[in-house]
């Protein structure tokens, strides 16, 4: 079955046709690196790179580019603050952002430009588009000019009077109409800068990723991906920028995913319901995270909450312990099973309805649902009379196998060094003390699934293996 992708342009779903037989160019926009990220953040992070490693599953190669906006009005704002230079920051954050992902079970991306070293390609690019007559200068700024793009809007399904009407000159700026953008902003005093025809100035943020995708995939890519909020404007400014450089399509496949709810209410700082990703790794298996992430479809919006959390964490679990099962009941199984044939086709049945899940707009919640019929069926074999170690190497490899597709691991079960069990002791006895009960709950109940029993005594809590 052929992959199909919901395609924001069309809004439909189109079959998958690659423009290279074997290969998949694949962009997707990163952060501005002025912060660490929230969760909203991690979700296309995880998302994409399910995507990803489907399309690797299938036999694809994948060039996978994940850029970093490291210059900003942001990142200046911050610098300023710490006394620190512009690099200093990007770096620390880019840092962090790499951490918390490569947590989160994020594959590491073939390249991860950064603005700051694509300038001389951008600053190219900015030159193709005045020559071409798409950008004007205005006083050491370089603005676009949308009206001269006769598909502006096509992304957004917007017209050109509908953005028109609600589109602003800022104080200060030169353009000629309220819908032109910034390619080039010129340098205000004591701002990094670099040298270009205009000035010393630096780049508008639209025109980095049409840049950069150019540069490493080429002018036409096969999937261009990002969040909801990117549609536009910043999706919109790189299709007029880069197919009126290019006179070519710029990406086939534009792949949206949705926004996160917390406790049913949008995230903002506003509203006090602001979650950073590694507030939330400090305190969660991060597979649990991911799991949780991929238990929504990419393109429908996803309700964050600590119940939910713990519903996705007892789904996992559930998963995991049958897995587990299966090979401990290995000593006590025979390679001799009448019904094997059976059992087998059954664990292919599944293996193909997985597929065909995911060939549908990569559908990582109905896959995850085949997953747990899988495991409930791999249950229900473990109640017979006579098992096959054939069986359940092939239940086996199908569950490891399959999670792996959502970039989630087996990993054997490994016993806790006493200093281990000592340390998470303490931290439940901190938990108390703070009266953060359900930590507290959450270390014993940890504990207890390494077998390991916590007796509270006035003399402190004793603990044994049981």
């Amino acid at each position: 079955m052929t992959i199909s992708i919901y395609n924001t342009v069309s809004r439909e779903k189109e079959p998958f046709k690659p423009i290279e037989d074997g290969k998949v160019s694949m962009y997707v926009c990163g952060p501005t690196v002025y912060n660490y990220i929230h969760i909203g953040n991690a979700r296309p992070a995880i998302v994409f790179d399910t995507v990803r490693r489907y399309f690797e599953y299938k036999g694809y190669t994948v060039d996978y580019v994940l850029n970093f906006t490291d210059v900003d009005d942001k990142i200046i704002k911050a610098a300023n603050e710490s006394g620190e230079d512009v690099f200093k920051v990007a770096n620390r954050f880019i840092d962090a952002y790499l951490e918390d992902v490569e947590a989160l079970g994020v594959k590491k991306a073939t390249y991860n430009p950064r603005v700051t070293e694509t300038m001389e390609d951008i600053i190219a690019f900015i030159d193709g588009l005045v020559q071409k007559g798409y950008a004007y200068e205005a006083d050491g700024d370089v603005y676009f000019k949308p009206r001269a793009f006769e598909e502006y809007g096509k992304l957004s399904h917007q017209s050109i009077d509908e953005l028109r009407s609600g589109a602003r000159i800022q104080v200060g700026e030169k353009k000629e109409d309220p819908l032109d953008f910034a390619l080039w902003k010129g340098a205000k005093e004591g701002e990094i800068a670099w040298d270009s025809p205009w000035g010393k100035g630096r780049p508008g943020w639209h025109i980095e990723c049409s840049a950069m995708a150019k540069k490493y995939l080429g002018e036409t890519i096969d999937v261009h991906a990002g969040g909801q909020d990117l549609t536009f404007p910043h999706h919109e400014n790189e299709i007029a920028q880069s197919e009126a450089l290019n006179e070519k399509t710029f990406a086939n496949y534009w792949m949206h995913n949705g926004y996160i709810n917390i406790d049913n209410e949008k995230m903002s700082k506003s509203l006090g319901n602001f979650v950073l990703t590694r507030e939330l790794l400090a305190k969660h298996n991060p597979e649990v995270i991911r799991f949780f992430m991929l238990s929504v479809h990419y393109r429908h919006p996803i309700n964050f909450s600590e119940e939910l959390l713990a519903s996705a964490q007892n789904s996992l679990e559930r998963m995991k312990t049958a897995y587990f099962n299966l090979e401990h009941r290995k000593a006590a199984s025979t390679d001799i099973d009448k019904q094997a044939d059976s059992w087998l086709e059954k664990i292919e049945s599944f293996k193909k309805r997985f597929d065909a899940e995911m060939d549908d707009d990569f559908n990582t919640a109905n896959a995850i649902s085949v997953l747990f019929d899988l495991t409930k069926e791999a249950n229900v074999y473990l109640q017979s009379n006579q098992t096959s170690t054939h069986v359940i190497d092939a239940f086996q490899e199908a569950i490891k196998t399959l999670l792996q597709v959502l970039g989630i691991s087996i990993e054997e079960e490994k016993d806790l060094l006493d200093e281990d069990i000592e340390a998470l002791i303490q931290e439940r006895n901190e938990a108390r003390k703070e009266r953060n009960f359900a930590r507290a709950d959450e270390i014993r109940d940890m504990l207890k699934e390494q077998n390991i029993i916590l007796e509270d005594t006035p003399q402190g809590v004793r603990w044994k293996r049981g």
